[in-house]
């Protein structure tokens, strides 16, 4: 692998994201892949925030409308990290906690995605009574939200803890 990263790391644009003192260089990806999280896993917590019980004055088909931005978050995260990435290959790709961040972040999604399926009645004797998808139990549902919020809170740890966990952050260090 190491030549891949050599070649990645001696790149124009890898040299010029990592080096250059232009606020578009890795300043803006920064910003964008926080933005994204934010997007991303704001929706996510609302979503599980509900499942929990503690938004009970939103009814859950209202929060299907923010899916968009969740999925938006997703994709600006993932071109955004793409391009921190391409700054620094080894020092991510040799990392285990960034491998680490990516089953979090699957794992948080998958789980986003079992709580969303449930957001609309399922019946229209169920949307008749107010009741919104069916799990075999309530205590199910909890702890998937649980589980969401878990995996979320995790894999934003793992981010940060990139910058401090490292072994090598290039091929010749």
């Amino acid at each position: 692998m190491d030549p891949m990263f050599r070649w990645l790391e001696t790149s124009a644009f890898s040299t010029w994201t990592r080096e250059s003192t232009s606020v578009f260089a890795y300043p803006t990806f920064l910003s964008a892949h926080a933005i994204g999280m934010g997007l991303a896993v704001g929706v996510c917590v609302a979503v599980a925030f509900h499942r929990l019980g503690w938004l009970p004055g939103v009814p859950g088909h209202e929060l299907r409308r923010w899916s968009f931005v969740l999925w938006f978050g997703v994709l600006l995260n993932a071109a955004s990290g793409v391009l921190l990435l391409i700054a620094y290959p080894t020092k991510a790709l040799t990392n285990p906690v960034f491998y680490l961040k990516l089953a979090c972040i699957a794992v948080g999604l998958w789980l986003y995605r079992a709580m969303d399926r449930r957001l609309e009645p399922t019946t229209v004797l169920d949307a008749r009574a107010g009741v919104e998808g069916a799990w075999p139990d309530r205590s199910a549902l909890r702890r998937v939200a649980v589980g969401s919020l878990v995996s979320w809170a995790a894999a934003i740890t793992a981010g940060r803890l990139l910058a401090y966990t490292y072994r090598r952050l290039f091929v010749d260090f």
